[in-house]
């Protein structure tokens, strides 16, 4: 199916189309006097244009500011000043000047509300009904069935120019909401690109960095005394910097994934490094959404890195489980730094972890109990 989209001046200038409907309706007024339509003698163009200018004038003003959905300062002047405007020159300029009264009816509508509208806008309409009686009598070679139908134009036609200018109006508003509903929206997408991108990359950076470190210093210190070794460790830390740059391309474009198999054979082999004793329970792999593996992959990752950062940790378990339909990680390691009573780790991407977790309808929880720091994250086996 094709999407016709609107041209872009029109959503960031819609005014203007909403003037352009004004100007012919204000236009008709001045044409019928000066050329005499109902059999009346044609009048001076010029008083008829003059005083149309002013009425469009007035009522631009009226139909501006219901598209900015407000009322005018001073509305109830400005109404008076065109109904007055609209009625007293029907004696100077004879009754064609009534079918300037579109104009009048749209004002009633945007200014006035409730039962005061209702009463105005019929009275507006009973008028232009009675004048068009009088003009259409004037002719004795009109039928029943012509004057009838004359009537019902008076009727309907007024009206529907009427609520076209007051639905313009209302159009233009919507249309302005839609575009600063458009704009925030925008300005919300790129904060939460941001957010993802810097999460992210503090997630992925925080091991990679770590790893580094840890390598580097085990480089340094076998450099004395085991040149091999050494070199195979400088060698696997310029590996981990170049997987790290493919990560931060990888995050920036969004195609970056991770693999719960990869992160638990990786957090093992870090933390085996850094000489933490650790115990693996995760012999039984499900196969699981993709979101809910990106979770608990993120959240090996990401408690792996915590766990090197802020912890004296001499060892670590990390145990995935099945229970009733939902997968559960537990990552729990000794060595904390802080006091108990504290009741978490400190970490700033343990809050990343619990925004993966909720966007795959699991949960996360942190804290510190006996004095061995806990991460637990949970996620249905299935999509929800």
């Amino acid at each position: 199916m094709t999407v016709s989209i609107p041209p872009r001046w029109v959503l960031r200038h819609p005014r203007w189309p909403l003037i352009a409907l004004h100007v012919p309706l204000a236009a008709q007024a001045p044409v019928y006097t000066s050329l005499g339509v109902d059999g009346s003698p044609p009048t001076d163009p010029l008083p008829a244009i003059l005083l149309a200018a002013v009425i469009l004038a007035l009522q631009l003003r009226h139909s501006l500011a219901a598209a900015r959905g407000e009322r005018p300062a001073r509305w109830r002047w400005s109404l008076t000043a065109i109904l007055l405007l609209t009625h007293a020159p029907i004696w100077l300029l004879g009754l064609n000047w009534i079918s300037i009264s579109a104009l009048t009816m749209a004002s009633i509508l945007m200014l006035l509300r409730g039962r005061p509208r209702l009463v105005a806008a019929a009275a507006q309409v009973s008028v232009y009904v009675v004048l068009q009686l009088i003009a259409t009598l004037r002719t004795p070679e009109f039928s029943v069935w012509q004057v009838v139908i004359l009537e019902l134009y008076a009727v309907v036609v007024p009206s529907l120019f009427a609520a076209a200018l007051a639905g313009g109006a209302g159009l233009v508003r919507l249309v302005n909401e839609l575009e600063a509903a458009r704009t925030e929206l925008a300005a919300t997408a790129v904060g939460a690109e941001r957010i993802r991108v810097s999460r992210d990359l503090h997630d992925l950076l925080g091991q990679s960095l770590s790893a580094i470190s840890l390598k580097g210093d085990l480089a340094l210190r076998l450099l004395a005394k085991d040149t091999a070794t050494a070199r195979a460790e400088i060698e696997s830390l310029t590996g981990v910097a170049r997987d790290a740059l493919h990560g931060v391309r990888a995050i920036t474009r969004d195609q970056h994934t991770v693999s719960l198999r990869t992160e638990i054979d990786g957090a093992a082999a870090l933390l085996g490094a850094a000489g933490v004793d650790t115990r693996l329970d995760v012999s039984d792999l499900p196969s699981l959404p993709a979101s809910a593996q990106d979770a608990l992959a993120w959240a090996i990752r990401e408690g792996t890195t915590n766990l090197l950062r802020h912890s004296d940790a001499g060892s670590c378990t990390i145990k995935l489980s099945r229970q009733r339909g939902r997968i559960r990680l537990e990552i729990v390691n000794d060595g904390v730094r802080i006091p108990a009573g504290h009741g978490s780790q400190h970490g700033f991407g343990l809050a990343g972890v619990a925004e993966r977790a909720e966007a795959a309808s699991g949960s996360c929880e942190a804290g510190v109990h006996d004095s061995r720091f806990r991460l637990s994250v949970e996620v249905p086996e299935e999509v929800t």
